[in-house]
């Protein structure tokens, strides 16, 4: 299996590319709609997808246990939908959440700023001041998204395998070029490591939930490592008796063998609820 990680600018036809990508290869489009559903699944309210869906969170919300489980819902989602085959990702730092994973594509959707304002005009039916200040506010909004989450740059066009300017090509063009660059670099034994690492990936997560999640276990900035069904845990504690538990706990998890716990004792360490 593998996953094209698709982000776009404002008007630069993503969802439209997307769209056609996904018929042209047979891949299931991991879109907006369908993460909020599956991440209101999980127990994300709106109000929380709000503060910091492709956006930088105000202070206070920087500093929230929300931002916590927003990421950590976020992560669960796009790995669990990647261990079940062949996937789209449309933005959501796709590219720095599969960071070092084989067989994924990144791919960037841009277009100069005035064909960007004059199709948010024409789509809102605005003038061209208000289509500028929509898009300038959702490069804004996205760019601090991908600071602030995962330290990377978007607009740093090094973190993609491709970038293509959607100003003259319509969204069916450009879905065959990113298909091209997949039948290039996509090969068996890449599909394969893809599906090994991604279930590594997606087990991680589900360690994590069990922990601090399920059995409310209070291990802070908790990370699980696992390599083939080995896991290591990293993150601090109170107590000794709370990393004990957090081992147990992930010992029990389905396709754990091993645990090597590195989570460290630091007293009194609290966080904003």
């Amino acid at each position: 299996m593998a996953v094209i990680c698709v982000a776009r600018e404002l008007a630069a036809l993503g969802d439209e590319t997307i769209r056609d990508l996904a018929e042209i290869t047979g891949y299931r489009a991991v879109d907006k709609e369908y993460l909020e559903r599956r991440m209101g699944e999980l127990g994300v309210s709106p109000e929380i997808r709000a503060k910091y869906d492709e956006k930088k969170p105000g202070f206070l919300a920087s500093l929230s246990q929300g931002r916590d489980d927003y990421l950590h819902c976020l992560k669960t989602v796009l790995f669990e939908e990647a261990a079940t085959g062949d996937c789209i990702v449309a933005g959501r730092s796709g590219f720095a959440v599969f960071g070092g994973v084989p067989g994924v594509i990144s791919v960037k959707l841009v277009a100069p700023l005035d064909v960007r304002i004059r199709r948010i005009a024409s789509h809102f039916q605005c003038d061209d001041k208000r289509a500028e200040s929509l898009v300038r506010q959702s490069d804004h909004d996205r760019k601090g998204f991908h600071s602030y989450f995962f330290n990377v740059d978007w607009s740093d066009a090094a973190n993609y395998d491709l970038t293509v300017n959607t100003a003259r090509e319509h969204p069916a063009t450009i879905a065959r070029i990113i298909d091209q660059l997949r039948n290039l670099v996509i090969t068996l034994e890449s599909e394969k490591a893809c599906l090994a690492r991604v279930r590594e990936l997606s087990l991680g997560q589900k360690i994590v939930t069990e922990i601090v999640y399920k059995e409310k276990i209070p291990v802070h900035f908790l990370e699980a490592d696992v390599r083939g069904d080995s896991v290591t845990l990293h993150g601090v504690a109170n107590t000794q008796g709370a990393i004990d538990a957090a081992r147990n706990a992930a010992a029990a998890v389905p396709g754990v063998s091993k645990v090597q716990n590195a989570i460290q004792v630091v007293q009194e360490f609290a966080v904003m609820p």
